[in-house]
């Protein structure tokens, strides 16, 4: 088994990510900002927050944090987001999903401006990246796509992984990771197949795949039973157990095979940080374009 090591890439990214933001403060004086809003106290979500807030500085973005109260109406969260949107040193915002009382959050996400949109979810980031006719095209229109599938890609690339002419399953269909993590592996010219919790014969699907993307929110899922050697297996899933975080991936399972794997954590997780700051960057860059084509 050889890891794939997220740590080690996500921090070569990072270091790229402030560099740039160094040399766009020394050329215009502008820094690059990012919003975060966090809805009630859900103790995970506050975790997410204070690494994505510690990231930025880390890199030297500005970071703009606001929560709201858990019984904060959805009129009071637009109407945040509408003030962000029009606040020039915000160039991306993030809302931290899930909202208490599993209250949906698409109305929210859709009144984000596609432009600060850096989680890739509005309809219209949704739609370009489904009509983007390959990878190259993607990466020179600046399209902001959701980060843990961009993380993934990134994985892939500099890990020396062949992604075209190769089988991808992906199992997990969310608007999150699995949708558009399939369409960034077809832009990479790869055949994929999108599972889920209710495909038949799931293990003889994942058996036939050069990559495993494990996406489904449940501890340990999949075992050596789903893997063919040689195969590599990211895993997106990370959960609390009592023997500790573990992801969809039986990793005590799978040690022994002549697989390359990311590990839990220290795979996956760090590179969805890494593209959030990457998104924020890109996101700034979107807007200095359309300013100047003004």
């Amino acid at each position: 088994m050889k890891l794939i090591d997220g740590k080690r890439i996500s921090n070569d990214k990072r270091a790229e990510i402030k560099e740039k933001v160094g040399k766009i403060k020394q050329q215009t004086g502008e820094i690059p900002g990012l919003a975060t809003i966090l809805v009630g106290k859900d103790p995970a979500s506050q975790v997410y927050i204070k690494s994505k807030i510690k990231a930025c500085e880390d890199v030297g973005i500005k970071s703009f944090h606001h929560n709201l109260d858990e019984n904060s109406p959805r009129e009071e969260i637009i109407a945040l987001i509408k003030k962000l949107n029009g606040n020039p040193e915000v160039n991306g915002i993030l809302l931290q999903l899930p909202l208490p009382q599993n209250r949906d959050a698409e109305e929210c996400i859709n009144a984000i401006s596609p432009l600060k949109d850096i989680d890739g979810l509005h309809p219209f980031n949704a739609g370009l990246l489904n009509l983007s006719k390959n990878w190259n095209e993607i990466i020179e229109k600046n399209i902001l796509v959701s980060c843990t599938p961009l993380g993934v890609i990134h994985l892939l690339h500099k890990s020396n992984i062949a992604i075209e002419g190769k089988t991808a399953v992906v199992i997990g269909r969310s608007n999150l990771v699995g949708k558009p993590l399939s369409m960034l592996l077809l832009a990479n010219n790869a055949t994929v197949i999108m599972a889920h919790s209710r495909t038949r014969n799931l293990k003889e699907i994942c058996k036939s795949a050069d990559i495993i993307v494990a996406a489904i929110g449940k501890p340990k899922f999949v075992n050596k039973d789903f893997i063919k050697t040689g195969a590599a297996v990211i895993d997106v899933g990370i959960s609390r157990t009592a023997e500790g975080l573990c992801g969809d991936i039986d990793f005590n399972a799978v040690k022994n095979m002549d697989i390359e794997i990311t590990p839990v954590p220290g795979g996956v997780g760090p590179m969805t940080i890494t593209m959030l700051l990457e998104n924020t960057l890109k996101a700034f860059n979107n807007t200095e374009k359309q300013l100047f084509n003004k």
